[in-house]
């Protein structure tokens, strides 16, 4: 084969080009349908199966963390009971309308019982929050420092709930000054929260 024959070759001629010509161009024509089907079919499949990964990653992901919280159902059901029974006791400890004044009585009682002198006792306005009210109770009781210990934890194991808020003790003299903001708190009852 010489290469005068080469520049022969015609398209009109393709059935008299020399084996070894019909072989390149079978195999460029091959290689561009090749490339072509790569270019445009293969290559965006790819990019679809790598999204499909990438979303099969994140739903397993998904599939763990709910499998997880379904094997501790039981634990999870039995803390919620828990959680409401706990609840209902705290509840329970929010005096209603009627349980205030005999509340009240007995913060006095325990600061009277500690032998504190009593210079203000005076209940606030209630505020009322989302399902409760709070009664914050202004108090300045003068003695020593057990007397203070033994009252505040008096109020503490009251059967009803009382939080002791911004103490201040100063001196007066030979004793001392307690000056504290004690909150208790209430529950609105139905009608109270329709208002």
């Amino acid at each position: 084969m010489k290469m005068s024959d080469l520049q022969n070759l015609t398209l009109d001629n393709i059935g008299t080009w020399p084996l070894p010509v019909k072989a390149v161009a079978i195999g460029l024509v091959c290689g561009a349908i090749i490339g072509a089907g790569y270019w445009y079919v293969s290559k965006p499949q790819f990019a679809i199966l790598a999204e499909a990964e990438q979303l099969e990653v994140t739903k397993m992901e998904a599939l763990s963390f709910k499998q997880k919280k379904a094997a501790n159902l039981e634990a999870l059901k039995q803390q919620m009971a828990d959680m409401e029974e706990s609840f209902g006791d705290m509840l329970r400890r929010l005096p209603d309308k009627t349980e205030v004044a005999a509340l009240l009585v007995d913060i006095s009682q325990q600061g009277l019982g500690a032998g504190l002198e009593f210079e203000l006792f005076r209940p606030g306005s209630e505020q009322p929050a989302e399902f409760y009210a709070e009664l914050p109770i202004q108090i300045r009781v003068v003695g020593n420092y057990h007397e203070f210990g033994q009252f505040i934890s008096g109020v503490s194991d009251l059967p009803r709930i009382v939080t002791n808020h911004n103490i201040k003790i100063t001196a007066k003299g030979d004793q001392l000054v307690m000056d504290t903001t004690a909150k208790t708190y209430r529950y609105l009852d139905e009608d109270e929260l329709e208002e």
